[in-house]
């Protein structure tokens, strides 16, 4: 039975009044105190108070993507001052054991997803849980707010759109509060440019409680029956400068701040509760002085917590690691191909593991992507199987969003090269996510795509690997299998896994077909040793393998013994193996398609030489054979030209040997 959420909702005045009041306050605090140099930032949200009457309508299992004026919303949601304070102070016990900046709040406890500083990139999350309570037939909706300046992020604009696609149950509150930072935004902003569909959209005077609290009880009465989303769009002022390290007095005329101050949010439910009789006037102003003394009690006490323990900064960055269950199925021919038993991976966890939704571009049948991956899937799986617009910010924020609320998202970039639109929900939120939260929020996304050059004809947009981009973001685990084992492993693995992970596919071997035995989970950070061998080690991933075995196999036929070791995953990575090798050969080259200057081919030879132990093993200088740092051409014979070979190789076995 559906809640009437809107002729049931009573406003808690008093309540609401004195959250406002506390948010006020707790502001005010902040602002004396960073003039007493007792903190670092603050980020006040004077004015935004009576979005407040939100957290009202909510219920304990609705989420909230919250940004960073949301202060007093916050307070109404359940958090309390003291946990606000403990963030101003970077204090041991905060939301985020001081790794997030003040105001970025995040409560598992009360469904408020951890907040990013960058404008707009809670939208895309929102969306993605969204999608789960429709998918589920839950009555839960997410609430996503967000600053005016933020309305021209693009993610926003793709969020409303899959939002409306799909009558996601998400209300986008915007707080208009006509300034990003000192920029004017009265003429940039899509509803006064007459951008949105007027269906769509809520206007509320945000400076009144009462109509945010009567007009966002509508809007998600809407949301929770099925009627889809709706941006209320609430006029507010700004009445503190931007943060502590703004001064609005510089660009702000004089007069139009004192102007402001005449709409105090504040001041104007009080006087519509006094002229009601639900409070008097010596009862507000008592109410005033109660939040004071609170507020000031708090933050004395928060000043005294300790910091968080220097030696835990590295704490979360990771879930610990699990024993995996066993893959569920085994191969039934003598050889295969990566294609092939990826696409039987996918099934068998569609069949067994009830909250994995799959979304790329293409993938439903009949095309099933554009490589197969997918081929049949959506066809067996409707609903969980589903084609995404030509969006990949969309792709990897919604599984962002689905993976916080409980989803387990496996989704599709059509090539990697096409992450870029995608990077900022990659790197910003899927990659810090638990480390940001101490623990408390979690991203199991795995994505997957495939990558590299060595196909003729793929030019710049289809050949590259940039391996050395996502092994550089902490927080994100990579592996690129290169035999079809290892590819059901690594899935099977990542499918179980609390972390995101990105599944790179090589595109010259995916369709090779190799011989297979058994299937098992194969957990993230160990090394295979493809050949064994006495005089060189031999460093390489990817498509790269086809060139170390040929090389191997030549330099065996001149005495020289290569030994072959497959990363498999860049991150972790099993830099124990790899060290094993060297007290064997005392010789290392490292082979990878990406280019040359900062390739993670430059942290294995960083590694195995930073340390004195590791250092001692050399016999000559370690070689790395990259790309040239110049990008991949369209022409074939100019992709040869700039890509590690044979001969590059040989050469690198022959010199180490010297």
């Amino acid at each position: 039975m559906k809640p009437a959420v809107f002729e049931k909702a009573q406003l808690p005045a008093i309540e609401l009044l004195k959250t406002m009041l506390l948010s006020r306050e707790g502001d005010r605090r902040e602002g004396i105190l960073m003039r007493q140099g007792k903190g670092w930032f603050q980020v006040p949200g004077m004015g935004h108070e009576a979005i407040a009457a939100l957290a009202y309508l909510l219920r304990p299992d609705d989420y909230l993507f919250p940004f960073y004026r949301d202060r007093a919303l916050m307070l109404g949601r359940g958090m309390t001052t003291q946990e606000i304070a403990l963030d101003f102070f970077a204090r041991d016990g905060s939301s985020s054991n001081g790794r997030n900046m003040p105001a970025h709040y995040s409560s598992r406890r009360l469904n408020v997803f951890s907040v990013a500083t960058p404008t707009g990139a809670q939208c895309l999350p929102a969306v993605g849980a969204a999608w789960k309570f429709k998918h589920e037939g839950s009555e839960q909706i997410a609430l996503c707010t967000l600053g005016d300046a933020s309305s021209r992020q693009g993610e926003f604009y793709e969020a409303f759109c899959q939002a409306v696609q799909d009558n996601l149950p998400v209300v986008f509150a915007v707080e208009d509060n006509a300034y990003g930072i000192s920029t004017p935004t009265e003429h940039m902003l899509p509803m006064k440019l007459n951008i949105f569909d007027e269906r769509w959209v809520t206007r509320i005077n945000g400076r009144y409680a009462r109509e945010v609290f009567e007009k966002g009880a509508m809007a998600i009465e809407r949301a929770r029956e099925g009627r889809g989303p709706t941006i209320l769009w609430c006029e507010i002022d700004r009445l503190s400068p931007h943060t502590s390290a703004d001064d609005h007095r510089l660009y702000r005329p004089q007069h139009e701040i004192d102007e402001m101050f005449t709409r105090d949010p504040i001041h104007l439910f009080a006087d519509e509760l006094i002229a009601q009789g639900e409070i008097t006037r010596e009862q507000f102003e008592a109410l005033q002085a109660e939040v004071v003394r609170e507020v000031d009690e708090i933050y004395i006490q928060a000043e005294k917590t300790p910091f968080p323990a220097k030696e835990r900064v590295l704490d979360h960055l990771f879930a610990p690691a699990i024993v995996h269950e066993p893959v569920p199925f085994q191969p039934d021919e003598e050889t295969t191909t990566m294609v092939a038993v990826i696409n039987k991976t996918f099934e068998t966890a569609l069949e067994t593991i009830p909250g994995m939704m799959m979304f790329g571009e293409d993938i439903e049948d009949p095309k099933g992507g554009v490589f197969g991956f997918t081929k049949g899937l959506s066809s067996r799986f409707p609903g969980r199987v589903v084609n995404s617009p030509l969006a990949e910010a969309t792709i990897v924020g919604a599984g962002v969003g689905l993976a916080a609320v409980g989803a387990r998202p496996v989704f599709e970039i059509q090539f990697i090269d096409f992450i870029t639109p995608g990077f900022n929900q990659l790197v910003t939120q899927a990659a810090t996510l638990r480390w940001r939260s101490k623990g408390e929020w979690k991203c199991p996304m795995v994505l997957y795509s495939p990558y590299g050059a060595y196909l003729p004809a793929g030019g710049m947009w289809h050949s590259q690997s940039n391996d050395g981009w996502w092994a550089h973001t902490p927080g994100l685990r990579l592996a690129i299998p290169s035999t079809p084992a290892d590819a059901v492993g690594l899935f099977w693995a990542a499918f179980q896994d609390e972390d995101p992970s990105m599944i790179l596919i090589p595109k010259h071997i995916f369709r090779v077909k190799m011989p297979v035995t058994e299937f098992a989970p194969l957990p993230f950070g160990k090394a295979a040793i493809r050949r064994e061998g006495s005089d060189v080690t031999l460093v390489s991933w990817g498509n790269c393998l086809e060139l170390a075995e040929q090389a191997a196999e030549q330099a065996a036929e001149e005495g020289v013994s290569v030994e072959i070791i497959d990363l498999r995953t860049l991150v972790p990575c099993d830099w124990q193996t790899v060290e094993q090798s060297l007290q064997k050969t005392g010789r290392l080259i490292v082979v990878h398609e990406d280019n040359r200057t900062c390739g993670f081919g430059q942290a294995v030879v960083t590694e195995m030489t930073a340390r004195a132990d590791r250092f001692n093993l050399l016999l000559a200088p370690p070689q790395l054979i990259a790309r040239p740092d110049t990008h991949i051409p369209f022409c074939p014979e100019l992709e040869y030209a700039i890509l590690p070979d044979l001969h590059q190789v040989l050469s690198a076995i022959y010199h180490v040997m010297e």
